[in-house]
């Protein structure tokens, strides 16, 4: 109840707590029978509505449902412990390399931690973030908002993508110059495409787009093709595409803005213990040059 209350709509609910939405529907159903109250206006296409005596119980379970999640967190003060759910969002392109390495490393220092995992684009993640949906994000200093806290935790300079047989790839490294004319593979995702397109722009130059996609392993697979180049910021442990085909990563030379990977969270005045045990984890690895899932630069 407490989901559909928060989200106006079934479907959101369901998405938003992964349970069905017949479910969803079927225990609205059971409640109101038990209570002997409406507690949904239904509107077509529209989602739902509380009623008043509806807005009164969704408050209540509300409060009950807090003071849950409360106590949970003073049993972990109690036992120096941090425990209890939380949601981690990754950024689609960081999602893939990080996230379950990530979590398995967690939940091994952890135990009793409940973890769950999200992705999406840095928009998707921000909107996540302010809905209270995530507790975390790990993701890019890309126009984050002044009511987000973002915590660095590496620089990521800019990388050349080619396939293993690419002329260039014989190179110690790459010049925007040495690329101009090449077809570019180029990550089209919000702000990502941006910020890999400034790179030209600074310097006066074009690139020759040929290719287009917001799926970094299709990206992956037309590079290793030999259908252009790509430009990215985390090399990954293996060298090869999802077909099998190889790749080649070189550093891309010249004054490059690089992308910083950091935890963004929601501005408060409390973090759970839970959280700020999850953020200390990943910035100590990362001091120690071991952020799970990372391939290790020289």
């Amino acid at each position: 109840m407490v989901a559909v209350g928060d989200a106006g709509t079934i479907a959101l609910a369901s998405q938003r707590i992964n349970v069905s939405s017949p479910s969803i529907s079927a225990a609205i159903s059971q409640l109101e029978r038990e209570f002997g109250i409406q507690l949904f206006v239904r509107h077509h296409a529209q989602g739902l509505t509380l009623t008043p005596g509806g807005q009164r119980i969704f408050n209540e379970a509300k409060r009950i449902l807090d003071s849950a999640a409360a106590l949970n967190e003073m049993a972990g003060v109690i036992s120096n412990k941090a425990r209890g759910p939380i949601s981690i969002g990754a950024l689609n392109t960081v999602a893939p390399l990080l996230s379950a390495a990530i979590r398995r490393s967690f939940e091994t220092a952890y135990p009793d931690a409940n973890v769950s995992l999200r992705e999406g684009h840095q928009v998707d993640l921000l909107r996540m973030l302010g809905r209270a949906e995530i507790d975390v994000a790990i993701t890019y200093d890309l126009e984050i908002p002044k009511d987000i806290s973002f915590e660095p935790l590496i620089t990521l300079p800019p990388y050349v993508m080619l396939a293993h047989d690419h002329p260039l790839a014989e190179n110690d490294a790459v010049t925007l110059e040495d690329l101009e004319s090449e077809p570019m593979v180029l990550l089209d995702m919000p702000l990502s495409r941006d910020y890999f397109l400034s790179m030209f722009q600074i310097e006066g130059r074009r690139p020759t787009i040929a290719e287009r996609t917001s799926d970094l392993s299709v990206a992956r697979s037309l590079v290793a093709n030999g259908f252009g180049f790509g430009l990215i910021n985390m090399p990954t442990k293996t060298a090869l595409a999802p077909d099998g085909e190889r790749l080649a990563f070189l550093p891309l030379s010249g004054e490059h803005r690089p992308m910083v990977l950091g935890l963004a969270t929601k501005r408060s005045e409390h973090r759970s213990r839970i959280v700020s045990a999850f953020c200390d984890h990943l910035q100590s690895s990362a001091q120690k040059g071991d952020l799970p899932g990372l391939a290790k630069r020289a």
